[in-house]
């Protein structure tokens, strides 16, 4: 079975940090490409950032620059760090294993930008 267990989300406030967290089994990190989508309400889900089956990192525009996704291999853990947040920003925030026509998903966690 796998499993995709985000953690990290919250309420924070503009220009504040949160730092998402998707542990994954060993075989599912080891073998798949690990990113971060999310969806805010209304708004089909796109992707926020990923890492591609060669290792290479790809952002979505609209986050280079604020947000770096980061591994831990020995934790078999993705990271999603995300600095100067807007309100834009809020969502729900998933984490995803890509392997081919295969795609997994966390259960979702909620990033809520406000003051």
């Amino acid at each position: 079975q796998v499993q995709l267990v985000e953690s990290g989300g919250g309420l924070v406030q503009p220009g504040g940090s949160l730092r998402l967290s998707c542990a994954a089994s060993r075989s599912i990190f080891s073998m798949f490409a690990m990113g971060w989508y999310r969806q805010a309400p209304g708004k089909h889900r796109e992707l926020v950032a990923g890492f591609t089956s060669g290792g290479s990192t790809n952002y979505a525009d609209s986050v280079k620059g604020r947000f770096t996704i980061s591994r831990d291999n020995a934790k078999n853990t993705v990271y999603l760090q995300m600095n100067t947040l807007k309100p834009e920003h809020t969502a729900v925030y998933y984490c995803n294993a890509h392997k081919t026509i295969f795609d997994y998903w966390g259960q979702g966690t909620q990033v809520t930008v406000s003051s």
